[in-house]
């Protein structure tokens, strides 16, 4: 039954409202949001979650929150152990209908959705159907698919979900092991650029390998940071990083001659999502004119230290070993295909 009131009334606001799991939210459901914007002064989004599902209800409202951000829209969260579908109670709409007036008490102008029951929810919320793209032309995904297939569909999931589903491929080793090279080699294979050592950068600029203290450590973490989420959002669902604050953590012990709580704090939040590769120190070392050790003891030490700081950590690592480049890029890419 359509709406009472007066749609287009000027002294009332119009109000939209969609409803779904988002599990999780894609390209098409924003879509749907978005043109119940276009036609409602206040766009409602009611994410809907219970126990018994794959993907933690809370995060999936958190994600729709970053994802329409901007004025006109409200997104709320119910979860809840209700029925989830009209054959699981027979009281199922009624269930519902009180649940949806709970959460949206304003009378609700249309019902937004791609799913046949969009009908049905607007008859039980005394609203309009507005169905937005039901046979999935101008979004060709959905959910289910996403779940089925994320690489395949990788364009179609919003950068605020990106994070949760990236994995990273992080190369960390003693000067000389290849890091670099082995990095742009892999990201080539996924046509993509990886992300760079930040900390280079920031000392070619402020400390020419001299006067290090703690507090460059510490910018040196937050810069890579900044520049990997950033570099990231853009990226696809595997990332290739070069070097992490896991390294820069190792740096800092070896310049400064002690370890720095802070530091080790931010290394730690640093690994979620992501392998490591240690890179041996068997390759030798080459003076690009930059590099601090080029005795092996040294350099064995920085090895050993990566070593132990990973399990400390609690890191997922593996390491790549011997002299010969062509069979360390093939370890390396063997590790690559357990991604795909």
């Amino acid at each position: 039954m359509a709406s009472g009131r007066d749609a287009a009334s000027d002294d009332m606001k119009t109000h939209g409202f969609l409803l779904g799991k988002f599990m999780p939210p894609h390209a098409g459901h924003l879509y749907c949001a978005e043109v119940g914007k276009a036609r409602c002064d206040v766009m409602t989004v009611l994410v809907c979650s219970h126990d018994a599902e794959p993907i933690d209800g809370y995060l999936r409202a958190k994600w729709m929150r970053e994802c329409l951000s901007r004025p006109g829209y409200r997104v709320l969260h119910m979860h809840r152990d209700i029925p989830q579908a009209p054959e699981d109670h027979h009281n199922f709409w009624p269930i519902w209908r009180a649940a949806i007036a709970e959460f949206h008490p304003e009378p609700i102008d249309w019902v937004f959705g791609s799913e046949g029951y969009v009908h049905r929810l607007a008859q039980e919320v005394d609203a309009r159907p507005f169905p937005v793209d039901p046979e999935r032309q101008v979004v060709p995904v959905s959910a289910t698919v996403i779940r089925e297939d994320l690489t395949r569909n990788w364009s179609h999931v919003p950068i605020p979900v990106r994070s949760h589903y990236q994995r990273r491929l992080v190369l960390v080793g003693a000067e000389s092991t290849g890091k670099t090279v082995l990095s742009e080699a892999l990201a080539a294979r996924l046509k993509c650029v990886p992300i760079p050592e930040y900390g280079r950068d920031y000392d070619a600029v402020f400390r020419h390998g001299q006067d290090w203290v703690a507090a460059d450590f510490e910018a040196i973490m937050e810069g890579h940071k900044a520049l990997a989420d950033t570099m990231a959002a853009r990226g696809g669902p595997i990332i290739i990083e070069d070097t992490d604050a896991l390294q820069t953590l190792v740096w800092a012990e070896a310049l400064l001659g002690k370890v720095y709580k802070p530091l080790v704090d931010r290394a730690r939040s640093a690994i979620e999502g992501k392998t490591y590769l240690l890179l041996d120190h068997a390759t030798p070392w080459k003076d690009d004119g930059t590099r601090h050790f080029s005795d092996p003891a040294r350099r064995a030490w920085f090895t050993g230290r990566l070593r132990s700081w990973l399990d400390e950590l609690g890191a997922e690592w593996k390491c790549i070993e011997g002299e010969d480049w062509a069979e360390r890029t093939a370890a390396a890419n063997v590790h690559l295909d357990t991604f795909s």
